[in-house]
């Protein structure tokens, strides 16, 4: 695919790079400070001719807001003013992030998500940095991830030991949904300039096999992690199973009006972007995976998601990653076309948040780092996203967000997902919470089991199957793929 074919593709489309850096925080050193701008940089200009002029970052609540509502650090705030100002010095337009996963202590206290408060806290703390800083940011970002801090945390339990309490945690999904709805008006009520929106994991991948329940065990993966914040957030309701049961309204967090906000319209919608997932249902797990590496297979992950109706496994003849990651440059353009099938016009535009190589160990062979290696993949994901531009859907912005910043859960989970692991190399066994791993993260009411109790390799537990294709309401209809063939 030509690099002229590139430029055309993306003509209009918003370079830059996204960031974890705190800007309320006192700056580090300038050697630990990401270099991968120029990186990124050097890469866009090789491929597309263009250079990108894009740097968000988090402004850092806990820093901005240490001691409670209504009161404010003063030295954070001149922080967060010089570093706009110097982005601007620099020619550089700056994009903000209000949340990134982390809640000042007084709000943790008080529950943090769970409890309802915490979306007015958050408008109003969007607010105040609407009014201060309204005339310099371009881009406006409410979260990182709407999941990390509630369906990861709250439910499963994957970062703080004693949070994961199942479907008791689903009112935080609900929460962060109003907070963002809230803060999208009070930003605009404070007279932004800049585009306002958030940012979801786009999590997408393949049938594992030509079975029909493979392919409704794929649509449950997607419900339970895009339909879960997409749908209230694009359509105005809540995502449903099959038997017309909504998870999150069942908790009884959702108050008259409330979908009225968290469906307020957005100027763009982030997608974090990090790898493709192969899924089956878990009754073939038997059938997509040899016998003597079944059990294996059917890991600390797996024993959560068969209670969901769906299972991981790897990839069959896919060069991954060191982290495991399996390497398919078709699979971002994939998911955005499957997103469009599914939404529609009701898709904003698209910013799509790029999670790199996934690799610290891309160097050649004299131990550099690999540029040409690096850029024929990236050339490759570009290729293919360009053709589903080149089918209508749109795509407003591209930015490069650092392996490093995530280096964590990479660490810890990543390569349990995929599952992609070398015959040679023993199972790795990263630390996780113990709750994540006993806890029973989806389980029923109390009393019902835990989730690897009330599914198993027979098949999903009742009442968790998804058909998204089967709505309450209006929703956007599966039709011809945008995708490239």
């Amino acid at each position: 695919m030509s690099d002229g074919f590139l430029y055309e593709s993306f003509r209009g489309v918003d370079w830059g790079v996204a960031t974890a850096d705190t800007i309320a925080a006192p700056p580090p050193p300038p050697p630990e400070r990401g270099g991968h701008f120029g990186q990124w940089t050097d890469d866009i200009r090789q491929l597309v001719g263009v250079t990108p002029d894009s740097h968000r970052m988090v402004a850092g609540w806990p820093r901005l807001q240490p001691d409670g509502p209504g009161s404010w650090d003063q030295g954070a705030l001149d922080r967060c003013d010089r570093e706009l100002d110097a982005l601007l010095e620099l020619g550089l337009r700056p994009g903000l992030t209000l949340l990134d996963r982390s809640l000042p202590p007084w709000l943790e206290a008080s529950g943090g998500w769970l409890d309802r408060d915490t979306a007015e806290h958050f408008a109003a703390y969007a607010a105040e940095l609407g009014r201060r800083f309204g005339d310099r940011v371009t881009r406006w970002i409410t979260s990182t991830d709407l999941a990390g801090p509630t369906l990861a945390d709250h439910v499963a339990g994957m970062y703080t030991p004693g949070r994961g309490i199942g479907r008791a945690g689903l009112p935080t999904v609900h929460h962060i949904l109003l907070a963002n709805g809230l803060a999208t008006r009070a930003l605009r009520a404070a007279g932004v300039t800049g585009r306002i929106g958030t940012t979801v994991t786009l999590v997408s991948g393949y049938a594992a096999t030509d079975d029909p329940f493979d392919r409704l065990a794929l649509e449950r993966l997607e419900s339970w992690t895009n339909r879960l914040f997409l749908d209230p957030l694009l359509l105005g309701e809540h995502m449903v199973t099959e038997d017309d049961i909504s998870p999150v309204e069942a908790t009884g967090c959702v108050r008259p009006g409330d979908l009225e906000i968290i469906s307020t319209g957005q100027d763009l919608l982030g997608l974090s972007w990090h790898t493709p997932f192969r899924v089956t249902a878990p009754e073939n797990l038997p059938r997509v995976v040899p016998a003597n590496k079944c059990q294996s297979t059917l890991n600390e992950v797996n024993r959560l998601l068969v209670g969901l109706g769906f299972a991981i496994t790897p990839f069959d003849d896919v060069e991954t990653t060191a982290y495991g990651w399996p390497i398919l440059p078709e699979a971002l353009a994939d998911g955005v076309a499957d997103l469009h099938d599914l939404y529609g016009d009701r898709l904003p535009p698209l910013s799509v948040i790029d999670n790199g190589m996934g690799d610290l160990d891309l160097v050649d062979e004299t131990g550099h780092s690999d540029d040409a290696r690096r850029r024929v993949l990236l050339r490759a994901r570009l290729s293919w996203l360009g053709r589903v531009i080149a089918r209508g859907v749109n795509v407003c912005g591209y930015e490069y967000w650092s392996v490093l910043d995530n280096l964590e859960a990479k660490f810890r989970y990543t390569r349990l997902y995929t599952m992609a692991v070398p015959d040679h190399e023993p199972p790795p066994r990263p630390p996780m919470p113990s709750d994540w791993v006993h806890g029973g993260a989806f389980a029923g009411p109390a009393g019902s089991g835990s989730a690897s109790e009330s599914g198993s390799a027979d098949g999903p537990a009742p009442g968790l199957s998804l058909v998204p294709g089967a709505p309450r309401g209006q929703r956007g209809q599966r039709g011809q793929s945008v995708g490239a063939p």
